[in-house]
């Protein structure tokens, strides 16, 4: 039904209920004055499990989130909330009874839980340490194991093994790239598309960017198995004022929003993303940014909450 005809019918027949019945009328005014937010069909979000429109928040890293905030966030923001993420290795630092209670805090309000990135620090301990470490974060209820690509630093074979035992383990696998490589893991001549083998060069100090190497890796672990791919913030899009659209662009049409996962830094570049992108595209924010995200998907308006809400929000 278009919109204005909505607000239209319904003030008429709150003029109609306020003249037949007087007593009523003060409920009226309440019922038409205080609305919540109305998106069109087709900008508005699935229910969760969403596949598309995901917003994932940060757990405790730059500030510490204790049960009662994340209760309070859960009992207030929880439809907007998807995922929750132990940012920086934080669980590692961490009682396991406390991590199980907020697990199971987070799967109360269908909200999925990811590890971050803390794998690499399992590559020392030997070559079935990270098979442990999979079925340990099962065991504390964790839902997605997220691998940092940049900070393991292994060969493009065994990061799809990585992908292919968190798949196995009964988990969900979550790559995060960085558009910049060591120059020395840039294959030089063969067929790229499709991982030929090429010998190992000896590090070198240069690091430089390559969008392509970024593209066909993430692709091989989604073949693999992977659920989403995490594109890091820094050289991409830490700041408004700098984003790589072009960057942005070519993984988006490459690999698909539904796919993809980009870091946004700062409300203004949540912003940025849902004005090029509507509201359908997945982003990683912080706890506190969670309310303004939603308002900005549900009407793409920029920063005025008035105009955000649409006209449904106030009716006189």
């Amino acid at each position: 039904m278009d919109v204005s005809l909505r607000l239209s019918l319904s003030l008429s027949l709150s003029l109609y209920l306020c003249e037949e019945y007087p007593v009523v009328t003060f409920v009226c005014v309440r019922m038409s004055v205080y609305r919540w937010k109305s998106f069109y069909e087709d900008e508005d979000r699935p229910e969760k499990p969403r596949r598309y429109g995901v917003t994932e928040m940060r757990g405790p890293n730059y500030t510490l989130l204790t049960q009662n905030v994340l209760q309070d966030i859960f009992e207030s923001m929880g439809q907007f909330v998807d995922g929750l993420k132990f940012s920086g290795g934080s669980h590692s630092l961490m009682p396991k009874d406390f991590i199980k209670e907020v697990t199971n805090m987070a799967h109360k309000h269908d909200v999925y839980v990811s590890t971050g990135d803390w794998a690499e620090h399992l590559l020392h301990k030997g070559p079935s340490a990270f098979k442990e470490y999979v079925e340990e974060c099962k065991h504390l209820g964790f839902d997605t194991i997220e691998l940092n690509v940049g900070s393991l630093g292994v060969p493009e074979e065994t990061l799809l093994r990585f992908v292919r035992l968190i798949k196995s383990g009964g988990l969900k696998a979550k790559p995060q790239f960085a558009v910049k490589f060591n120059k020395s893991d840039i294959p030089i001549g063969g067929d790229r598309a499709f991982g030929a083998y090429v010998a190992p060069a000896p590090r070198s100090l240069e690091i430089v960017e390559d969008v392509d190497l970024l593209i066909r890796r993430a692709e091989r672990c989604l073949e693999a198995g992977a659920d989403m791919i995490m594109i890091d913030a820094d050289d991409v899009c830490k700041y408004a004022d700098s984003v790589r659209a072009d960057i942005i662009a070519k993984v988006i049409g490459r690999l698909g929003l539904e796919k993809t996962m980009f870091e946004a830094s700062n409300a203004k570049t949540s912003e940025w993303f849902i004005t090029q992108y509507g509201p359908r595209v997945n982003l990683f924010v912080d706890h506190s940014n969670v309310m303004d995200l939603e308002c900005l998907r549900g009407r793409n308006l920029g920063k005025n909450h008035a105009s955000v809400l649409g006209s449904s929000y106030f009716l006189f």
